[in-house]
């Protein structure tokens, strides 16, 4: 290989795992997060540079640092799913961008479920093994010795701070934001060291589950008293720094804005606790809603009524 971003791939990346299929058959946006996954380790793969020889060889860590989605129509456990991966202009300092579909085949029609933008990163591994060859020239210009190297990644960092006084600064009084601060496990990590792409999907998922208990609105409350199945039509999840493995990590999700009485939209934004500093490793946003799922408007958005639109913007705490 002489080139990385060379063209474009259609691969067939299977169904969605059954763990996705929480509400009646249909997938979360998680699982459609990791098909596309899935289908850029595919195109690494089929150009030599797969995720097992860059370790083994050259001593790198691919890393999806920024990865947004749209998803135009459901996702069912049974379906067979083809994506498309093209290859973007790349800048220097951003990593390798790509844009990618995710398509059906339903009622004789191909339908797409999915399309998205990618960026991955090579990372230099500080555990690499001892002999690795020197970086070929064509991968050169996506390798970076850390993600907050990134030229889109991480600022300033903060002023020294008080552990004790973490909680404060992040959810300040007044603020609609809500706080979930917990230990990062070994299986959300990858190369023995960080927190993976994944992971970090996974933390998107259960604190919106987390701020809607607290709220008094949890997913099965909706589910139960009005038929109201949770959807999601827009998810991005950006990591700006490295957060290691068993480090804790204080992920803030804020309610902003709600569209039309049938969306919100929230932000979602992590920190570590590191040498002093608050260290913001990841941001990202999502917009979600609900359907109905029985009765005479079956099938349509559930418009918010006063109780869910002070649940969710704080003004019933």
């Amino acid at each position: 290989m002489t080139v990385l971003l060379d063209g474009s791939l259609t691969t067939p990346v299977g169904s969605p795992r059954y763990e996705g299929a929480n509400i009646r058959t249909w997938i979360g946006f998680k699982h459609f997060m990791y098909l596309t996954e899935e289908a850029i380790l595919e195109y690494f793969r089929e150009r030599g540079a797969g995720a097992e020889t860059l370790y083994h060889t050259y001593g790198l860590g691919l890393e999806i640092v920024d990865h947004s989605v749209s998803l135009p129509a459901t996702l069912g456990v049974d379906d067979k799913v083809t994506a498309v991966v093209e290859p973007g202009k790349p800048k220097p300092g951003h990593g390798a961008p790509f844009k990618v579909k995710l398509t059906v085949e339903r009622d004789g029609e191909t339908v797409t479920v999915l399309t998205g933008k990618i960026r991955v990163a090579l990372v230099v591994l500080k555990e690499a093994p001892s002999d690795v060859q020197p970086v070929p020239s064509f991968l050169e210009p996506y390798t970076v010795p850390e993600v907050a190297a990134l030229a889109d990644a991480a600022g300033t960092p903060s002023p020294a701070v008080a552990e004790s006084d973490v909680p404060g600064l992040l959810v300040p009084a007044g603020s609609n934001a809500f706080l979930w601060s917990w230990r990062i496990p070994y299986f959300y990590c990858h190369f023995s060291d960080r927190l993976q792409h994944s992971g970090y999907v996974r933390a998107m998922e259960e604190v919106v589950d987390r701020f809607l208990e607290d709220r008094g609105i949890s997913i099965r409350t909706m589910l139960v008293e009005r038929g109201w199945i949770p959807v999601v039509s827009r998810a991005r999840v950006h990591m700006l720094a490295d957060a290691l493995m068993e480090e804790t990590l204080h992920t803030v999700f804020t309610v902003e804005e709600i569209i039309k009485e049938v969306m919100y939209t929230a932000t979602f934004d992590t920190y570590v606790y590191r040498d002093g500093r608050l260290v913001h490793t990841a941001t990202g946003s999502i917009m979600h809603g609900y359907a109905v799922s029985r009765g005479e408007n079956a099938g349509s958005l559930a418009e918010f009524d006063d109780t869910t639109r002070a649940a969710l913007l704080g003004g019933g705490r």
